[in-house]
């Protein structure tokens, strides 16, 4: 229990033992040891009680404001949508994004088949490295291209890119469809979307379809892997407009019913070989 001789103020004029003059503060007498030592009065070591428990230290006048439980909550719950809509912005577009756009939308006048020639012959490039073809040897007529075996073949068509190939419907449900040929400009999950001989541009399902995929035999690919003139390139494909079909080829069978993936996830999908029935 306190008395008044005990209770300090702070706004009284401090004085230093007997004397009554204002006290002096500068930077050899401080006003806080100073203050507190002078109100220890009942203690005989003042200046170590000072010096042991508050020189140096932070005291704490009232206790911390405590973070809100709902505004942690909401604070992450923030976080986990920012992150969610950065990951979003740096997503692919989605089918129904890219079709707002017009990315996949080809103009009337580009619908020629002459100008997908050159990314046809890109394909047959990218074809004999796939499957390690041989270059064809113009010394020797009776020279065979060593293929690989067809089922080191199936393994690597199943997962193939088809854009630039030249499908044509070998039979289909549809029999409007049959005998529809063309260069792959655009592959989705259920279609082929293709430019014919015509100009003209076809969405055939795979559904129900049945497709003639021709590989050529021989490597269209040079084997040195020399980078060439592009202006050479550039002159060749204006005057070569050669298919697969215009050099030896193989072809294979593509049933759509089996086909009905798009071309990134057939590259990381394990097929299975099994029978297929048409009734």
């Amino acid at each position: 229990m306190t008395t008044k001789d005990n209770i300090v103020d702070p706004y009284k004029n401090v004085t230093i033992g007997k004397d009554s003059r204002r006290l002096k503060l500068t930077t050899d007498t401080p006003f806080t040891p100073t203050y507190v030592q002078e109100a220890l009065t009942q203690s005989s070591d003042s200046a170590g009680i000072y010096a042991n428990r508050i020189k140096d230290r932070h005291v704490v006048l009232e206790n911390p404001a405590r973070e809100s439980k709902a505004k942690k909550e909401r604070e992450e719950k923030r976080a986990r949508k920012q992150a969610e809509k950065s990951r979003k912005k740096h997503r692919a577009l989605g089918r129904s994004a890219a079709e707002a756009k017009g990315l996949w939308k080809l103009e009337k006048s580009a619908e020629r088949f002459d100008l997908f020639i050159p990314l046809h012959q890109l394909w047959m490039g990218y074809m004999s490295e796939l499957l390690g073809l041989s270059p064809f040897n113009p010394a020797s007529p009776s020279h065979d291209g060593k293929m690989p075996s067809s089922s080191s073949m199936h393994a690597k068509l199943v997962k193939a890119d088809f854009h630039g190939s030249l499908l044509t419907v070998r039979q289909s449900r549809n029999p409007c469809l049959v005998g529809i040929s063309g260069i792959v400009i655009h592959e989705t999950e259920n279609a082929f979307k293709m430019v014919t001989r015509k100009d003209k541009l076809k969405l055939i399902p795979k559904q129900n379809s049945i497709f003639a995929l021709p590989v050529p035999v021989y490597a269209t690919v040079s084997q040195s892997g020399a980078v060439p003139d592009p202006s050479q390139t550039t002159q060749k494909q204006q005057q070569d407009f050669s298919t697969v079909l215009d050099k030896p080829y193989i072809e294979f069978d593509l049933y759509g019913n089996q086909f009905c993936f798009r071309s990134a996830d057939r590259a990381g999908r394990k097929f299975k070989a099994k029978e297929t029935i048409e009734l």
